[in-house]
């Protein structure tokens, strides 16, 4: 395995780098029938592509999606459904100072001595740039999954840097860059413009949730349906850290509290994330994760370079102060995509995927 394809059933293939001439995944086992277009799928692109606000990468890319395959005639045929999306607006000429040295908390080290070889511009492959690919493959998990079960997924930034942020309305979250969850965002369009000025990043905590999740979905033991959703999210880049439920805070909890009691009008509480033994509840799924500080900033840093000598490194080019900023709309479409493998995994075992829902389930949406 080489790490660049997800799922069992409904399986994502994703190829490219950031500085080629595209970029973009191949979709197997999507269901046959469903209406499909590139509009269904450009929407979700649009809301994670740079250039969009001051404080992102003002590289200027459309990410126009292609759909090459899978579909004909408006709708998926059930065979591979190929999306692509062009690259044109990349400046390699910005990373010619890093050709020889490692930029410090990069991958640029790992590829280095996993590979032999890496490919600097942009960072190649291990860029954020493939993430939009993923997005590509969410959008169309996500419009099976809505059309299927009435499910939806949202996201919103719950801290910057060291700015928390209180949840106020989720009606908040599609009116400013940040995709945070109150009116006014001043205060981080300040602490951006002042990062920004001094050359260095900061990292983000993002709260990802799924509702209308069906009861039953999940494997016991190794393919627990949140140890699949914390696969995926560490896999996305700059994840350092992945909370379900009430995460972290569990371990301060005593029993009484954290166990969500059952009541003839539903669950009292929702501290075990919608999952419980690895298999869903019937409640929102709740997720978080923790990201880091961008790696390439213009402060110097010390380093090496290829001979293992001691190197300052300056990275230029065009780059997020926070890469969280922007992946609010990733983390949602991973969400999406485990949660699509595991109703069709469910399908498969259980011979129909429209399980009915307790009231206990659905009294406590």
């Amino acid at each position: 395995m080489s790490g660049n394809t997800l799922g069992h059933l409904f399986t994502v293939t994703n190829f490219g780098e950031s500085h080629g001439p595209a970029i973009g995944c191949v979709i197997d086992g999507c269901p046959p029938g469903m209406a499909l277009t590139e509009a269904d799928i450009q929407f979700e692109l649009d809301r994670r592509r740079p250039g969009t606000s001051r404080h992102v990468t003002q590289r200027n890319e459309a990410d126009q999606v292609e759909i090459l395959s899978g579909v004909y005639e408006g709708r998926t045929t059930g065979t591979p459904i190929a999306l692509l999306i062009r690259n044109t607006d990349q400046r390699s000429k910005d990373y010619g100072n890093i050709l020889q040295t490692f930029r410090p908390g990069h991958a640029d080290y790992a590829y280095w001595h996993k590979y032999g070889v890496r490919d600097p511009r942009g960072g190649g492959r291990s860029s954020a740039r493939l993430t939009a690919p993923t997005v590509a493959a969410g959008a169309v998990a996500r419009k099976w999954l809505r059309e299927h079960f009435g499910c939806e997924f949202r996201g919103c930034m719950v801290q910057l840097g060291d700015i928390d942020i209180p949840f106020e309305s989720w009606a908040n979250v599609p009116e400013n860059p940040f995709y945070a969850p109150v009116a006014d965002v001043s205060a981080l369009e300040a602490y951006m413009d002042e990062l920004r000025r001094a050359g260095d990043s900061c990292g983000a905590r993002l709260r990802v949730q799924a509702t209308g999740v069906p009861v039953g979905l999940g494997e016991p033991l190794y393919d627990k349906l949140d140890a699949d959703i914390a696969h995926v999210m560490m896999g996305l880049n700059a994840v350092k850290a992945v909370e379900i439920g009430a995460g972290f805070e569990s371990v301060v909890q005593r029993g009484t509290v954290h166990g969500d009691s059952l009541t003839p009008s539903g669950f009292a509480s929702n501290n075990a994330g919608g999952i419980l033994g690895g298999i869903s509840t019937g409640q929102d799924i709740e997720v978080t994760i923790g990201i880091k500080p961008t790696s390439s900033i213009r402060s110097p840093r010390e380093s090496i370079d290829l001979a293992g000598q001691s190197a300052t490194v300056e990275t230029f080019g065009r780059h997020d102060p926070c890469v969280g900023i922007r992946a609010t709309p990733i983390a949602e479409a991973l969400l999406a995509l485990v949660i699509m493998d595991h109703a069709l995994r469910h399908r498969a075992q259980n011979g129909d995927v429209r399980v009915d829902t307790p009231d206990i389930a659905a009294a406590a949406r």
